[in-house]
């Protein structure tokens, strides 16, 4: 993907999203009111990755529609690109582009077309649109004068994207991405953000995947029943969660544990096989090893499991219910 219009200049700001306090209540003038969103603070550095995760109704849509333009906080703050979602409505929403989870086009449109339209009602000058440069980019050129209804699944994912570019924003959100499609349409879906990524655009997703959250983001915010429950960089976000595997297969057939391994947390898994859950930050694999060997118990091999974003996000989840 070749993105010619870059994000990186000296006049850009340190943060491309900043949220303070932001606050959504449904019906708050009737008798039952609903707190989608609770206070939320959240700051998304410019030319970043940043993953937004949460259960189903946890408040990442409503999220992303403020952003969006689409629904309307009931307090906070919340900028794009430095400007202020409220005082400054139209250089906000101009600064950011979406590509919403539901695959939503005009079936007689040609990809072409739904560019132009688009850069149209962002009021884009037709001497400075990027609509060839644009279908290039998403790998659409040779369908670009097709109908919408004749692409393929992963053409009209990449047709949404290509919508989003149209006025050229600095920030993207990818609202579920890679939803329902193939492994091979998701590993090239990621290529395009990564490319686009790199060509300076700020990125923020949603995903359910969260082996590819862990392996695409910079940073993962964790929002669950309204509330911001874990923000912070995907590397010390797993490391918060200080759980370690340790798999210790020995020579010797156990029908049950020895007693003086009941300190740990162990289960026999097999007859040579202990399974040991442990903090390391309270534990070091030293001393387990140490522990095993004192029963005489010869070690033919080790294996270590670190905790991954799925642990520490159903940890947190579930904290939080």
């Amino acid at each position: 993907m070749n993105i010619e219009k870059s994000h990186r200049n000296d006049d850009m700001p340190l943060l491309a999203v900043d949220i303070q306090n932001l606050t959504k209540i449904y019906n708050p003038s009737k008798g039952k009111t609903v707190e989608a969103l609770n206070n939320i603070n959240m700051k998304v550095p410019q030319g970043s990755i940043f993953g937004i995760l949460g259960p189903n109704g946890a408040g990442k849509s409503t999220l992303i529609n403020i952003l969006a333009g689409l629904v309307v906080k009931t307090s906070g703050i919340a900028k794009i690109w430095n400007f202020d979602i409220e005082r400054e409505t139209r250089r906000a929403r101009a600064a950011i582009g979406v590509v919403p989870q539901e695959v939503s086009l005009d079936a007689f449109f040609s990809p072409r077309e739904a560019l132009e339209l688009q850069a149209g009602l962002y009021g884009v000058p037709k001497k400075e649109r990027r609509t060839d440069e644009i279908l290039e980019a998403i790998g659409l050129t040779e369908k670009a004068n097709a109908d919408a209804r004749s692409l393929s699944g992963g053409m009209k994912r990449r047709l949404l994207i290509g919508k989003a570019l149209v006025h050229a924003p600095p920030v993207v959100v990818l609202d579920e991405p890679t939803a329902g499609v193939d492994v091979e349409l998701r590993r090239q879906l990621w290529d395009y953000v990564r490319d686009l990524n790199k060509a300076g655009t700020t990125i923020l997703l949603t995903t359910h995947y969260l082996k590819e959250a862990e392996k695409m983001c910079d940073t993962i915010a964790i929002i669950d029943q309204g509330q911001m429950v874990a923000c912070d960089a995907t590397p010390a976000l797993i490391e918060r969660l200080d759980q370690r595997t340790l798999i210790i297969t020995i020579k010797e057939k156990l029908h049950k544990l020895p007693d003086n391994l009941n300190d740990f947390s162990v289960t026999l898994t097999t007859p040579i096989k202990l399974t040991f859950e442990f903090s390391p930050s309270k534990t070091s694999t030293g001393e387990i090893i140490t522990a095993v060997q004192k029963q005489m118990l010869t070690i033919v091999d080790l294996q270590t499991l670190d905790s991954d974003l799925e642990d520490v996000f159903i940890r947190l989840t579930n904290l939080n219910g």
